[in-house]
């Protein structure tokens, strides 16, 4: 859930994590079937791609796919690769709710999502607890394009009534159930320059969100 300074899916500089995550329930074929059908009445383009896994540190996404955009109204920057389950939220939220949110706040629609992180297999800062991004279970935003080709930035802003402000502070909120952790700026340090979404599993399903 910490930065990740390099592009998604690439090798880390740091040393591998020496203990390995409690093994995850996997879905069928059948379930990634249903799901791949799902993204595609979405609009979202996605390309699968051949198992992920390294059995030294525990990394893992059985049925890996690349998705190249979020709706069929918003792209996604660069290309990233994830499991379908999460790239199934990410399709019925940026569907179903930030268009609203967009419309409300910044009076434009959002045309692309810019990620610094989807899979790469690390740890969490500081930890030998592999990351949800080792599993393709998460994705980091670092900003939005809208519609005028402007840039919102995730970050804290100057001025909390701005519509920059607001918006992001909107879409935080609204994530918080689609996704089972939402981290942003004001979490802490790590989180200071993007969100982290992402599905782990919890007690109860209920989300962590800060």
């Amino acid at each position: 859930m910490d930065k990740e300074k390099e592009k998604a899916g690439t090798k880390k500089d740091q040393p591998a994590p020496q203990r390995k995550d409690q093994p995850r329930l996997q879905s069928t074929p059948k379930e990634e079937t249903a799901c791949r059908k799902a993204l595609s009445e979405l609009g979202v383009t996605f390309e699968d791609r051949e198992p992920i896994g390294d059995k030294d540190i525990g990394c893992s996404i059985p049925h890996p796919l690349v998705i190249k955009d979020l709706s069929r109204k918003i792209s996604l920057e660069p290309e990233a690769t994830l499991n379908c389950t999460t790239a199934l939220a990410l399709a019925r939220f940026f569907a179903g709710q930030v268009p609203a949110l967009a419309r409300k706040h910044l009076k434009q629609p959002i045309r692309s999502v810019r990620h610094a992180s989807a899979y790469v297999c690390r740890a969490r800062n500081g930890t030998n607890t592999l990351s949800e991004h080792a599993f393709g279970n998460a994705l980091d935003i670092a900003a939005f394009t809208l519609a005028d080709g402007t840039t919102l930035t995730v970050s804290k802003k100057d001025d909390p009534k701005s519509d920059g402000a607001r918006f992001l502070d909107a879409f935080r909120k609204a994530a918080c159930g689609p996704f089972l952790t939402v981290l942003g700026p004001g979490s802490d340090a790590d989180h200071a320059d993007h969100f982290h979404l992402d599905m782990k599993s919890r007690r109860n399903d209920r989300p962590y969100c800060r």
